[in-house]
């Protein structure tokens, strides 16, 4: 037993991206990221906790702060005497970027315009999840997933909710997150209960909900049904197309080529095969899938100083070279925030979240 609190089973799992790649691909389908939060819960527990672990794991808190003191955060986290400190105190490499933040949050916004305008006639409501960085670090995305949505004649909701607890859980907080994950099904649960769907945009966050909440409460039969009715933003936009006379989207702007690599967690737990179909609907798109693994990024992994080159390598693998050794004018389309980040780092190329496409092409 002394054993799962040692230093040698930390380096044993540390090159473990999380990715639930596992889960999904292996016959005996064991979660080793189920068993890599377990393990850090029980590490730091013995062992302590470092200053980059409370870093990640509470970024909520601190992207709070963030955009309360943009634009002059946004200055100092790229001020090179900060970087140095970060790097030095808390093995955050100086080589990456990190998130800017927005003055202007997605639920400020969304609360400054009243709330939501659907289309007449109204095909219901649905709920839409307000994600750490959907909220304060690319506000633009909500408000497209906003005008898809609300063009489908849906009324969005978007509820008082927490910090999804996927940080927490990738830095062994277990307590918090099963906190915030009680909190969101508390919240979420009574619109369920009157047949709305959860929908979201950031893969690793909104999968909370569908894979690790029911294991966090105890199988509790509300997180059980919260995770039964969540859904992809592009699975929704999949159902409701399919749902009614006045459902559908009148696409009018071909978005020409693009590039599709998929999140981890949304190909082990979804597939690729509901964005790849939601895309190829869009009359003019010539769609095609990367068929890498990891990006390399995983979360935080490839923020951490000593994963730093390896992160970089895994991405030069398949997903690098795909994108660099593309001819003419494409887009590549990635639902993940990391796999956004590690692209741009890689590769140069800005990439763009389905839902920004989708609105676009209204």
């Amino acid at each position: 037993p002394d054993a799962l609190a040692s230093r040698r089973l930390r380096e044993v799992l540390d090159l473990c991206l999380e990715c639930k790649g596992c889960k999904a691909e292996c016959p005996s389908n064991v979660d080793m990221a189920r068993l890599k939060y377990e393990f850090r819960a029980i590490y730091h527990g013995t062992n302590g906790r470092s200053l980059r672990s409370l870093i990640l794991g509470n970024i909520a808190t601190l992207s709070r702060w963030g955009s309360l003191l943009a634009p002059v955060s946004n200055w100092t986290v790229k001020f090179g005497l900060l970087r140095e400190l970060l790097e030095k105190q808390a093995g955050i490499d100086r080589r990456r970027a990190l998130p800017t933040f927005s003055s202007q949050t997605f639920v400020q916004w969304f609360r400054a315009r009243g709330g939501s305008r659907p289309s007449s006639p109204s095909n219901g409501r649905v709920v839409l999840l307000p994600d750490t960085f959907t909220n304060y670090n690319h506000p633009e995305l909500g408000k497209a997933a906003t005008k898809v949505l609300e063009r489908l004649g849906y009324e969005v909701v978007l509820p008082r909710m927490k910090c999804c607890g996927r940080p927490m859980l990738s830095q062994g907080m277990m307590d918090k997150a099963r906190a915030n994950a009680r909190f969101n099904v508390d919240s979420v649960y009574p619109y369920v209960a009157q047949g709305y769907k959860l929908v979201g945009l950031e893969p690793s966050c909104i999968l909370s909900f569908v894979d690790d909440y029911v294991d966090l409460l105890g199988g509790d039969f509300r997180a059980r049904a919260v995770g039964e009715n969540t859904m992809l933003i592009e699975e929704f936009v999949l159902h409701a197309m399919g749902h009614g006379e006045e459902a559908g989207l009148p696409f009018k702007r071909p978005p020409g080529k693009l590039l599709f690599h998929g999140h981890c967690h949304q190909k082990a737990l979804v597939g690729a095969g509901p964005t790849l179909d939601l895309l190829r609907s869009i009359p003019g798109c010539d769609v095609m899938e990367i068929k890498s693994g990891c990006c390399g990024m995983a979360g935080s992994f490839g923020l951490e100083r000593e994963h730093h080159d390896i992160s970089l390598r895994i991405g030069e693998q398949t997903l690098f070279p795909a994108i660099r050794s593309e001819q003419g004018p494409f887009t590549v389309v990635a639902e993940g925030i990391s796999c956004r980040q590690q692209i741009q780092h890689g590769t140069g190329e800005e990439a763009r979240h389905l839902v920004e496409v989708l609105a676009d092409a209204l």
